[in-house]
């Protein structure tokens, strides 16, 4: 296992645990728990980029082993008690007012 520095380690907003921020392949941020998953039921691996950024991928079928300096971790949303809500509900799409219609549609 690297050694991790401890400067990047934040605390989550909903349950206090300590937390460390990942940017994803497709640049969204994640969290993931703070120490390394030392039972190898994580699915993300993590990585050191080489501007210092902490970046993260998902293990898949493809490549499913760590690769080089990678350690594997635990995305928090898994074990958080107090998960932050959705932003959007699932129900009934947003009522859309003041759209103007296409020129296509125009007659």
């Amino acid at each position: 296992m690297p050694t991790l520095p401890e400067h990047d380690v934040t605390t989550c907003a909903g349950c206090h645990a300590p937390i460390r921020w990942t940017v994803t392949a497709a640049g969204r941020p994640l969290a993931v728990e703070a120490e390394p998953d030392e039972t190898g039921t994580g699915n993300t691996a993590c990585y050191t980029d080489g501007t210092g950024r902490l970046r993260s991928r998902g293990l898949s079928k493809e490549r499913p082993a760590l690769e080089h300096a990678e350690w594997r971790a635990t995305p928090h949303i898994a074990n958080c008690p107090n998960p932050p809500r959705p932003r959007r509900s699932s129900g009934t799409p947003r009522r859309r007012t003041g759209v103007r219609p296409a020129p296509w549609q125009q007659r």
